[in-house]
């Protein structure tokens, strides 16, 4: 039995487009429904009726269907690399402070000289900052692809070749433009996917276990195996030229055409072109995620980098004990972006960082007040597992907030800010330590917890949407 049904439109010419859209093809406001017309039931799959302005473009109430991590299923292999690029970046990070050591008799300078090498990322992260939305706008993610690792294999070539110690100091800065591109570029691409969180808490859980697993290598060649300490840079060349073959192979079809493209309506929509760089800057939540990424690696990379020194000058620990222990805050930290992200998935990240928050406070005074090692380095694991989602959950938050066409700018601003504090709050800790000593870790620590809650309870609400 067939039915035929006529439905009479009488909207004006501006909606009436949207409501065609679903009825087929044809410009007329009549039409047979039939069961052939179902498969134009998907919105993606619906026909177009040109307005009489574009070129067969979607209409404007049309929906783009949201990426997952196996949706394309190139997304796979992209997410794969990209697991393998922040893996780098956590090793290069965290092998510079267990080489200090070797740095200073190697070089035969003092430890304030040596301490410059965690201050020059920061140049590289900041013109990352500046330039990576024109760079996308350029070249696409395919140019990301390629300029990071080439930044990372420059970067431990020349450490590899034991070079004087002002070329070490460049390439520090070198290695933090790179940084400073993949961390904007994955972190937009990854925060408007489906189930953001969960993938999220993977990414920057990579990133812990880099910085997990390196120092202990590099210690274990220059101590164990007698190597010095140049050699660490031969295994990071591996490790950058597969980052490289890979994350060029997966982004290869990612031009900036296809970016530009993918951005059109949006900047048409907003009557903008371009990067958008100058609207990030302009935006109240792009400052207010800058600070918050300020104040927390100054957290992460000043707790993880001074750690093992408290253990054995404070609590009085063994140097393996006190290894040990810095060992388990980033292992803690890893665990908890890995686990945690489906929490904050579930709950949403207002609520669940909240609580995270007033978690690391209480640990903090814990780790702090109460002077046994065994409970300290219990304090120290859990504070990396609690401090460990809150980065990630800062960039899906930001990347709710503001539209997506200014989220490589602004995620790329605030991660530039954030590697400032993760290089400023280590100097900073280090000078003070000199003169007072270095209890004056858990003060600083305890200070920056409560000023990252503070920014996190200035940052706006979401609004839902239908």
């Amino acid at each position: 039995m067939s039915t035929t049904t006529t439905v009479q439109v009488e909207t004006p010419p501006a909606v009436e487009s949207i409501e065609l859209r679903h009825l087929g093809p044809g410009a007329s406001t009549s039409r047979r429904i039939s069961a052939e017309s179902k498969e134009a039931s998907h919105v993606e799959a619906a026909p177009h009726v040109s307005d009489g302005h574009d070129g067969g473009e979607p209409p404007p109430g049309a929906l783009a269907e949201t990426e997952r991590w196996n949706r394309p299923v190139k997304n796979i292999g992209r997410l794969a690399f990209a697991f393998v690029s922040f893996a780098v970046a956590g090793m290069n990070d965290a092998a510079v402070g267990a080489l200090i050591p070797y740095l200073e008799e190697y070089y035969n300078l003092s430890y304030t000289v040596i301490s410059l090498i965690f201050l020059t990322p920061f140049v590289g992260y900041s013109i990352a900052a500046f330039t990576n939305a024109r760079i996308h706008v350029l070249l696409g993610q395919r140019g990301v692809a390629i300029m990071a690792p080439i930044c990372h294999l420059i970067t431990f070539a020349v450490l590899a070749s034991h070079p004087p110690y002002p070329a070490l100091v460049v390439c520090n800065a070198i290695s933090g433009f790179g940084n400073g591109l993949t961390d904007a570029c994955f972190c937009a691409w990854v925060g408007n996917m489906d189930k953001a969180n969960t993938i999220q808490g993977f990414l920057h859980s990579c990133y812990s276990l880099g910085a997990l697993f390196s120092p202990l290598i590099a210690t274990s060649m220059v101590v164990k195996g007698g190597l010095p300490w140049y050699t660490f840079y031969y295994l990071m060349i591996g490790m950058s030229g597969l980052e490289f073959a890979g994350l060029v192979m997966v982004f290869w079809d990612k031009t900036g055409a296809v970016y530009r493209e993918e951005h059109a309506r949006e900047n048409a929509d907003a009557g903008t072109a371009g990067a958008g760089t100058r609207e990030a800057m302009k935006s109240k939540v792009t400052w207010l995620c800058a600070l918050f990424f300020f104040a927390y690696m100054g957290v992460e990379v000043g707790l993880g980098g001074w750690v093992v020194t408290f253990m054995l000058r404070v609590r009085h620990a063994s140097a393996y004990a006190s290894g040990i222990s810095g060992s388990g805050f980033w292992a803690g930290m890893a665990l908890g972006r890995a686990v945690l992200g489906f929490v904050t998935e579930r709950f949403g990240e207002r609520l669940c960082l909240s609580i995270y928050l007033g978690i690391c406070l209480g640990l903090q005074l814990l780790f702090w007040l109460v002077p046994q090692f065994v409970v300290s380095a219990v304090a120290v694991a859990f504070l990396g597992f609690f401090l460990g989602p809150m980065f990630p959950g800062a960039v899906m938050v930001t990347a709710k907030l503001l539209p997506k066409r200014i989220h490589v700018s602004a995620i790329g601003f605030a991660m530039a800010m954030g590697g400032t504090g993760g290089t400023v709050f280590p100097f900073i800790i280090g000078a003070i330590a000199s003169h007072k000593g270095v209890s004056v870790l858990q003060p600083i620590i305890l200070a920056l917890i409560a000023v990252i809650a503070a920014v996190w309870l200035s940052f706006p609400r979401i609004q839902k949407r239908d």
